[in-house]
Order: structure tokens, then sequence, then C-alpha cells
């Protein structure tokens, strides 16, 4: 059986410093189906920040629920567009006070080029059919936008953790670079991202993001389905943010995720799970702890 993932096109949900927060811009790949689809996903996350430099300061515990709808919509053999547009559902609890905010988050728009490697051909070998035979490598070159549908609030800049914000209230660019390869029983991801903040009305300016992932997976073919488990790590660094043209200080920092889950293929449903935990991290002066996070999703090939 032929897998799936032979020529898998990387998808990513672009999440900075807002929305998905401290977490990983590049935490997923999407689908490692080789397929265009749309879908849903939901993104459990939680942090807590120290709100002071002692042991004892009091503690903001905060939980990020996101609900994206998402797609890659193919173009023509090398081109293809993904699109995102997530809504916000957060909670910050500090002093037995909470706050919740909620909304539509920022959206995103990519388009993709994608080159896939074939197979040198055996001369003494005769090709009847005289489709060259693919490899199973391939690269991939994104060059997006981030729109700002989502809502900042001035007032929320104050809190130990300035990722609570249902948007960023910018225009950002992306650029992004990807590796893959797919064998029949296993198969490798990476993607390198960069995120080019811009600076929004209330001139305050997200620091730049790079993002870095990488997922080992194995495909296990069976009667009616394919069930493909992987591995992975992900990370972040990000630049300081600034406001009237100051740095702020404590916003910058970096952190690397390991990942596991699976996903499941059955005619043109793809079911999707990921859990993931930070190996090391340094968020905002270290005020702010990333914990944990949870990622479903299903998808309809196209």
């Amino acid at each position: 059986m032929k897998s799936p993932c032979t020529t898998h096109q990387p998808l990513q949900v672009l999440c900075d410093l807002c929305g998905c927060s401290t977490s990983s811009g590049s935490f997923g790949f999407g689908t490692l189906s080789n397929a265009n689809f749309v879908g849903v996903r939901y993104i459990y996350q939680n942090f807590e920040s120290r709100n002071g430099i002692f042991e004892d300061s009091p503690l903001s515990k905060e939980t990020f629920n996101t609900y994206q709808v998402w797609a890659q919509i193919p173009i023509n053999d090398s081109f293809y567009v993904t699109a995102s547009l997530p809504y916000q559902d957060l909670t910050r609890d500090f002093n037995n006070i909470k706050e919740n905010l909620n909304g539509i988050g920022d959206a995103n728009i990519i388009g993709w080029y994608k080159h896939v490697f074939y197979k040198k051909e055996d001369e003494t070998v005769i090709n009847f059919s005289g489709e060259k035979i693919a490899s199973g490598h391939s690269l991939q070159f994104g060059l997006g936008v981030k729109l700002p549908t989502g809502e900042f609030e001035q007032r929320l800049t104050d809190n130990i953790n300035p990722g609570f914000q249902v948007g960023t209230g910018s225009v950002d660019g992306i650029f992004s670079v990807g590796y893959n390869y797919g064998s029949d029983t296993f198969g490798v991801n990476t993607l390198l991202s960069y995120y080019l903040k811009g600076e929004n009305k209330n001139d305050y300016q997200f620091g730049d993001q790079f993002s870095y992932a990488v997922n080992f997976f194995t495909a296990i073919p069976k009667e009616k389905m394919n069930i493909m488990p992987f591995v992975g790590l992900s990370g972040d660094r990000y630049d300081t943010i600034t406001q009237y043209g100051e740095t702020l200080k404590d916003t910058d920092g970096s952190i690397l995720n390991a990942s596991i889950g699976t996903e499941l293929a059955i005619e043109k449903f793809i079911f999707g799970a990921s859990y993931t935990l930070p190996v090391s991290q340094n968020l905002f002066g270290d005020n702010v702890q990333s914990k944990q996070r949870l990622s479903l999703y299903v998808n309809f090939a196209l």
C-alpha cells in the first residue's frame, strides 16, 4: 500500500503571541495525510504567569481554547493555498477573580510552492507509463500574511502574559520553508518559519518570531483505514515587544516542545490528535510557564 504521506504538504496554525499566546507558532503541520481538505480543529492550552519576583508571588492561571476553521486548497500540481480563521475563548484566573475574552481571532492566508523530487531514470528499465516516479522527497516554500481580524485591547498589555489577547491588531508577514520525506512506512516533516510582526494602531508591536518543527511518523495500513502515529519537536524564539519606539523589558524568550499523537484516515475523513509538553522554556523573563497543549481535528479530503 502506498503511504498517503509520500508528498506531504505542511500546514501550520499560525499563532504568534496572541490567541495561541506563548505556544509554538509551528505547533502543528496539520494533517499528515497527503490530501487537500477543509476541516475544523480544537486547541486547548494553559499557562501560569507569576505576578512578582518571589516564589510565593501570586499566580495568574490562563486557559486558552481555540476553535479553528482551516483549509488547504490546490491551485495546480505545484501551487496551493492554506488559510485559517480561529475563534478564541480565553480565561484568566487571578486572585480568585476570573476574566474572560472571546471573539474572532486573527486570520491568515499563505500561498505555497511545492517542488517534488523524482527518481533518476534507470536506462536499463523500460518505463511504459512514461510518468516520472516520485522519490518521496519534496520542498515547500510559503509566503503569506496574518490579518488583524481579531480585537486588540491596550488595557491588557499590563498583564504578565501580554499574549492574553484575542488579536494583535497588526498585519504580519509570514515566510516559510519546509522539507518532507515519505516512504511506504516512514516519514519526516520539517518546517522553518519567520513571522515579521507589524505595528498596530496603538503603536504596539509584538517581537518578530522564528519557529521550527520536525515530526517523525510511520504508516500502519489497515483494511479500511490508515493509522499514522508520530512524535515531534517544535520550538520558537521571540524578539522583544516594543511600544512608542521603546523596548519593553522581559518580553522576549524561547520554548522547546515535545509532542506525541496519531492520525486516522478513513475514506475521505481524517481524524487527528496530539499532546504537547514543554521540554525547556524561558518566556517573558521566566515569568510565564507553558503547561500543556492538546489538539484535536477532523478534516474532509477534497
